[in-house]
This record gives structure tokens, sequence and C-alpha cells, in this order.
């Protein structure tokens, strides 16, 4: 390799680096200030960078709301999404999702609570690139939880009939008025609240109870 090439190699790994600080940073500030008190000036400070260096990696304040929600999407599989994965598909699958998502935003991965939930409030009435990548982090959520419904479905793991449009506004209703009340109480009995009633709705739905060890816990097992 020629000493050109090591020297932008080099730079290459340093901006990869400093982009990746930088929307560390972001992802928490937009947790808890918005998306729209994104600042260079504010993360130059937090990260130790020039602004000129950071407006170098995304170009604009859009560019870089763009990328703090999908940066704050790649953390939200990380710890929802793709530890559920390992859990077998089916009624099991969406309660783990569901206990994942609390104990996401129990335990402040993003300082604000859930980050989606955050900033879907700051932007439901607004317009714009920025909008439309939250809504659609929102309806891939959504979409997620309601797949994995469908499939426990169509394999009998739910009983027939069921509306698992119905059953997934249901759960992600539940998880989202614990964030907030976690949030605006600072009291995080609502998770365990909010997980006994996760339990409760999944066990009126189960056709095979017998199969989940979970369902027979106090609360849940009652229909």
């Amino acid at each position: 390799m020629t000493d050109s090439a090591e020297r932008l190699d080099g730079r290459v790994e340093r901006g990869n680096r400093t982009r990746a600080a930088v929307l560390a940073r972001a992802v928490q500030i937009a947790s808890v200030d918005g998306l729209a008190e994104l600042s260079l000036g504010r993360l130059a400070n937090d990260v130790g960078v020039s602004k000129s260096g950071i407006f170098t990696l995304f170009g604009s304040k859009q560019a870089l709301q763009l990328a703090t929600v999908e940066a704050a999407r790649a953390v939200f599989v990380d710890h929802v999404v793709g530890p559920a994965r390992e859990v077998p598909d089916g009624l099991d699958r969406l309660r783990t999702l569901c206990a994942l998502w609390l104990d996401y935003s129990r335990s402040r991965v993003f300082d604000g609570g859930c980050f989606f939930s955050a900033v879907t409030a700051e932007f439901d009435s607004r317009t714009g690139p920025v909008h439309a990548a939250v809504v659609d982090s929102y309806a891939a959520w959504s979409r997620h939880v309601r797949g994995i419904a469908a499939r426990a479905l169509d394999a009998g793991d739910i009983v027939e009939g069921t509306d698992v449009d119905q059953l997934e506004f249901e759960l992600t209703s539940m998880l989202e008025m614990a964030n907030t009340l976690s949030l605006l109480h600072g009291d995080d009995s609502v998770y365990g609240r909010a997980l006994a009633a996760v339990e409760d709705r999944l066990s009126r739905v189960a056709a095979r109870p017998e199969r989940h060890p979970w369902l027979a816990r106090e609360g849940a097992a009652q229909r």
C-alpha cells in the first residue's frame, strides 16, 4: 500500500470514528430535547470536534437528523428486535419482544426513554424527510409486531379469528404508556404493570396455554 493510500485509509477510519461518536451523542440529545435541538455547535462541544468537521461529515442539519434516526433504529434493533429472534417464533417471541422493549425503556438505553416515542411526538404534525423517516421507523416496528402475531396465528399458537391488527395496537400502546408514565412520574413500577398487562392480553389469545410457562404466573393466567 502506498503512503497516500495509507493516509487516505487513516482519514476514512478517523472520519468513521468521529461520525459514530457524533451520532452516539446525537441520539441521546434527541431522545431528551428532540431532533430540532441538534446543533453542530452543541455536538462539537460535547464530542470534542470542530463544527466544520461535523458539517463535512453530514453536510446539513437535516442530513444529521436523518442519520440520527437511522442510528437510533440500529440501537433499537440491537436491544429489542435482535435478541427476540433468539426465541422461537410464535407467542413466546411476541411476549419476549414486549418484555425486551420494556427493559430497553426502563434501562434508559436512550436518556429520554424510548427514542421513537420522543421523536414521534415531536414530528407527528410536521412534514418533510425527517417526518417521513420517523413515520417509516414507527411503521416498521408496528409491522414487525404484527408479523410475529400473524405467524403465530397461522401456526395455531394464537386462537383462530384473532384480529392481529388490534392485538398489535393494544400491545404497543401498553409499552408506550409505560414509557410515558415512567418519564412523567419517575416511577419504574409501571414497567411491571405493563408486562403483567401484556401477559394477560396474550393469555386471552393463547391457543395452547400449556406450552407457555409464563402464562401460569399469577395475573397472566387470569382470563
